[in-house]
């Protein structure tokens, strides 16, 4: 009988053959927390009676409230500083970007196991990993042992055929997904990704749609590891991490979901549920009202995004009722932005640019929106309250969608402008 990716992954991890169901002791390639979720990892790790971190690879990111806007959070701050110093473990500090962009980019090769104290490490799965989010207590004994217990989860088959048409996304291809499954649809599953669609889409669009595999419940979103995955990987400059990681064709999946790429339209969540999908031609007509517009996040702050926005920016120019904010995923991308001239242009179009992190995605600062004010987000997730106000809306959609409503002051179908 042959294997799912994640019964592949998880055997390699144990030494033996598994299968989904089972309970397993496993090795873990990289761990990691972030400054929401490090303070109580550190906490816990020293409460354990842990002397030394034996993960391979370990890392503290200060991502979510970067810079930190008050004092608390930069006490909390300074303990992973100094935590990182006295363990020898790697801090990425203000500016250097989101926790899974950064794991992306210098760290995750295909068939590693990535725990991390954040519920987005299955963006991992873009590369052909299995990330999953745990809890801080989890993720501190990683850091002591090196290895958990992990359940091998079942996995559902996302089939995904055909092309894109102009304006359609990535983005959209998951948020169908989120209407078909639900929010609960692969609770504790791993989605596997096939298909013509998925086998000619770059990692960068991989990486969105593993992204939010969580927002339907799933532990992990496991993409093939390809000559796509080489390309990227190559210039990233570590060729040599890549290698071929494919399910097999007689694996045994829980059940399977076909999407035909060809017929997908512009989709955009509404509040307050990542599953409130509609097509944008038919929000649309609402004329809904959008206050501010961020383009950015784990999601959709990559390169390609910022382009695909800045396209119909540049040429429509952005409505003067509309606040943009614009935060590029990582430190690299920012560079490669300012090189190409783009974050110039965003700021001449009158976007506010933020530092590389997460940004108004958590509702810290840097974007917090007032009383019946709506945002349309690139981000993942537009649970009440979810950038800092509960009085506040937000609806999800990808980099073009956004770009078209900053345009227009309203959801906006971005076909309208391609």
């Amino acid at each position: 009988m042959g294997k799912t990716l994640a019964e592949k992954i998880f055997s390699e991890h144990t030494g033996r053959d598994v299968k989904a169901g089972e309970i397993v002791l496993a090795r873990v390639d990289i761990a990691m927390a972030q400054d929401g979720t490090g303070p109580l990892m550190i906490n816990e790790f020293r409460e354990l009676g842990f002397k030394e971190v034996k993960v391979p690879k370990a890392f503290l990111f200060i991502d979510h409230a970067s810079p930190s806007p008050r004092k608390e959070l930069s006490n909390s701050q300074k303990m992973m500083r100094e935590f990182g110093k006295e363990m020898g473990v790697k801090v990425f500090d203000a500016g250097d970007g989101i926790s899974h962009q950064i794991l992306a980019e210098k760290y995750v090769k295909p068939g590693d196991l990535v725990a991390g104290a954040d519920s987005h490490t299955c963006t991992a799965g873009g590369l052909g990993a299995f990330g999953t989010g745990m809890g801080s207590t989890d993720v501190a004994i990683i850091f002591g042992l090196g290895q958990n217990w992990f359940k091998v989860p079942e996995s559902i088959k996302v089939v995904v055929n055909g092309k894109l048409q102009d304006g359609v996304y990535a983005k959209d291809i998951i948020l169908e997904i989120a209407r078909i499954l639900g929010s609960d649809g692969a609770t504790y599953k791993a989605l596997e990704f096939h298909g013509s669609c998925i086998e000619n889409m770059n990692v960068e669009d991989r990486l969105t749609i593993s992204n939010m595999a969580v927002e339907v419940g799933a532990k992990a979103g496991l993409m093939p590891s390809d000559e796509k995955t080489r390309e990227f990987l190559k210039k990233m400059g570590r060729e040599e991490d890549f290698r071929e990681l494919k399910a097999d064709p007689d694996a045994v999946y829980e059940t399977e979901i076909e999407i035909d790429a060809t017929t997908l339209e512009p989709l955009v969540s509404l509040p307050h549920y990542v599953d409130n999908v509609r097509k944008v031609s038919e929000v649309e007509k609402e004329k809904i009202k959008i206050d501010q517009v961020f383009i950015g996040t784990c999601t959709n702050g990559r390169l390609q995004d910022l382009e695909i926005a800045l396209k119909i920016l540049e040429k429509h120019g952005k409505h003067p009722d509309v606040r943009l904010i614009v935060g590029p995923a990582s430190r690299k991308v920012y560079m490669d932005a300012l090189e190409k001239g783009i974050i110039k242009k965003f700021v001449e179009l009158g976007a506010a640019v933020i530092p590389p992190g997460c940004g108004p995605c958590v509702g810290i600062h840097m974007g917090v929106l007032g009383d019946g004010e709506r945002v349309l987000s690139t981000q993942n997730r537009n649970f009440k309250g979810r950038m800092g106000n509960p009085n506040a809306e937000i609806y999800l959609a990808s980099p073009a969608t956004a770009a078209a409503t900053a345009v227009t002051g309203y959801i906006t179908d971005p076909r309208r402008f391609i």
